[in-house]
Parts: C-alpha cells; sequence; structure tokens
C-alpha cells in the first residue's frame, strides 16, 4: 500500500511533531484544486468513497480509517478505475483536527460506524458530543453531517443529540429504502448493507447541519 499514490500512512514521528503538512492545503497541493472536499469517517474497504467519487468528480473525497487492510482494497479500486478525486488516510478518528483546518470540510459521511451499544461507551459513538464539537472545528459553517447506520441505538442516539441541540434536520427516517426519499447520492450501497437489506433489516438514515458558533452537549445535559 505504500506505493498507493492515493494513500497516505502519516508515521508517528509526524504525529508527535504537530499538525500535519498538508493541514490546510488539501485542495491545493494533493488534489490540484478548489472544490469542496468530503470526508467519509470509519470509511473500511471505502466503498462510499468511491462511490462518491464516480457519482460526484466535482468534489475532493478522502476515507478515514485506522485499518489498513481495508482500506487497500478502496484504494486500489479508485486506482484500477483511473478514479483521481480519491485520498485515504490511515490514522485515528480522535486525531482528525490535526489534519484538517477550520472550515477546510464541507462534509462528512458516517456510514455503519461501530455503534457502541453499551452507555458507558456512548463517548465513543462517531456522533456523540465530543466528536461533533471536534468535527465543527474542521466543518465550514452549516456543513452537513450524515449518518446511516442499520443500527436503531445508534440512530436513535444521534436523533436525541441533534434535536436535543436543536440543529438543522435536512432528512430524518428509520427506513430509507421504504421511505419514498429520491436522492441519487444514497443508491451508493456498501456490500454489508446490501446484505442487512437482504436479510431485511431497516437502514436509518440521518442529515444535518452544524454550526461554528453552538457547542453540542449532550442530551441528557443540564442547563
Amino acid at each position: 500500500m505504500k506505493s498507493f499514490s492515493n494513500v497516505i500512512e502519516p508515521a508517528s514521528a509526524e504525529m508527535k511533531a504537530g499538525p500535519y503538512s498538508l493541514r490546510g492545503r488539501w485542495k491545493e497541493e494533493f488534489f490540484g484544486n478548489k472544490n469542496p472536499i468530503i470526508l467519509e469517517l470509519g470509511c473500511g474497504k471505502g466503498e462510499y468513497t468511491v462511490g462518491l467519487a464516480q457519482k460526484y468528480t466535482s468534489g475532493n473525497h478522502i476515507g478515514i480509517d485506522i485499518k489498513g487492510a481495508r482500506i487497500w482494497r478502496g484504494a486500489k479500486t479508485a486506482i484500477e478505475n483511473k478514479i483521481p478525486n480519491v485520498l485515504f488516510l490511515r490514522t485515528r478518528i480522535e486525531f482528525i483536527n490535526s489534519f484538517f483546518a477550520e472550515d477546510e470540510i464541507d462534509e462528512i459521511w458516517i456510514t455503519f460506524p461501530d455503534p457502541f451499544p453499551k452507555p458507558v461507551d456512548a463517548g465513543k459513538r462517531l456522533t456523540s458530543p465530543p466528536f461533533l464539537n471536534s468535527y465543527r472545528k474542521i466543518l465550514r459553517n452549516g456543513g452537513i453531517i450524515h449518518l446511516k447506520t442499520d443500527n436503531c441505538q445508534l440512530y436513535q442516539y444521534s436523533r436525541s443529540i441533534v434535536l436535543s441541540n436543536k440543529l438543522t434536520v435536512l432528512t430524518d427516517t428509520d427506513d430509507l429504502y421504504g421511505s419514498g426519499i429520491e436522492n441519487e447520492i444514497l443508491t451508493i450501497r456498501t456490500h454489508y448493507e446490501n446484505l442487512f437489506l437482504k436479510n431485511g433489516i431497516k437502514i436509518n438514515y440521518l442529515s444535518f447541519r452544524l454550526e461554528k458558533n453552538m457547542e453540542i452537549k449532550d442530551a441528557t445535559t443540564k442547563e
């Protein structure tokens, strides 16, 4: 994978040295354009990242995951299909602010993440307040967050955070493919998503906007 031009695996020394060298300069120095950047967090094999890049060639698409074996598949697919607007970044999502500057990102996709079902692990969910507040720093004002999940608990948890913080909801459904919603983006399906659907499992989808000046609090926080 080190030979792939569309994969970046920062060394530990680079991370300890401070913000990554391309932070704030991804568009000009890596992609060579000024197109919007769309992230997929926990991208796995990169099916969604690659799918978005194929449908929306006017965007720069970055998939982030810590597991190299997964990233390899998505990166290889992009190379084989000569898709130039795709990059895979191997790192932990907790370090995201070291890689991207304020207002550098336009949209974030979170597709079928680990739901962390135990209440004690709620802070590890990618839609928990600590993560959402981290995203606020790199998203442009009013930037969009998309969540797709087969896990009802994660969907309801995320929905409660969004509603309790009075965020602007764009789409909200507990049965995406039975809701009648027509959106070309949502036709992109991962391997596991197709398996879920085949087994009769409904897909939850929630999209909303984050505002720069609004700190996200837990749904149970008392004023």
